[in-house]
């Protein structure tokens, strides 16, 4: 029955009218009624196109998806396997995660996890997002990282403290914000993750799918595998 998966994504991709039958090799009333006869082959054609839909996304921006800013990444920096978290500090589902992640990492020697900074849910994300690249810049992200989600506020004041536990020297972090040198990092973000259709966070890319929310480990684990196997 491969045929009327190979239709269904045919039809959905565009192939219109005769051009689908001649794909296929049937004449239009025979595919009717083999579609109506054997209708659970939907639901299986419908996931194959969307699969291979996300692939087409992702694939042409792959390399610079998967190259972290400089020092935003966590758990093996040469991993093999990459998993990419767009992530906001003022996201509760995304503070959720970090545990999750943290159990990835430890479970998964060769994973990588490339953070990409996404500022969208409140004027304090932006802030945050840019002294998290400030102290990706000085070897200290992931000590803000987990900092800054430990805070119970995003303010002023909390990423100032944030970044003094993680050991961030002030001064030097926000010479280069007032520089605007994480700008383009964070413009570069917006433009992936539009083009990937991601609209909020947490969102997940590994392998060849794409996640979206706090799905928990045991989705991302089987995901991460999945892209070790492929």
């Amino acid at each position: 029955m491969r045929w009327i998966a190979t239709l269904v994504i045919a039809l959905v991709a565009g192939f219109a009218g005769a051009a689908a039958w001649d794909y296929t090799g049937l004449a239009p009333d025979r595919t009717r009624e083999a579609l109506m006869a054997n209708p659970e082959m939907l639901p299986e054609a419908m996931q194959e196109f969307q699969r291979r839909e996300m692939v087409a996304r992702l694939e042409p921006l792959r390399n610079e998806l998967e190259a972290p800013f400089p020092g935003a990444v966590l758990g093996n920096p040469d991993g093999d396997v990459t998993l990419v978290e767009f992530s906001d500090y003022a996201c509760g589902y995304c503070r959720q995660s970090l545990a999750h992640v943290q159990q990835l990492i430890a479970a998964n020697p060769d994973l990588k996890v490339v953070i990409r900074e996404y500022p969208i849910l409140s004027p304090g994300s932006a802030d945050a997002a840019r002294m998290a690249l400030a102290a990706a810049q000085q070897g200290r992200f992931e000590a803000f990282h987990n900092a800054m989600f430990a805070a119970e506020s995003l303010t002023p004041e909390s990423i100032a403290a944030a970044a003094r536990e993680a050991g961030v020297d002030l001064e030097t972090a926000r010479a280069a914000i007032d520089q605007g040198m994480f700008e383009s990092q964070l413009q570069n973000n917006v433009f992936l993750a539009q083009n990937m259709g991601v609209s909020g966070t947490p969102a997940w890319v590994v392998g060849d799918q794409i996640l979206s929310g706090a799905v928990g480990p045991g989705v991302l684990g089987g995901a991460i595998q999945e892209a070790r196997d492929s």
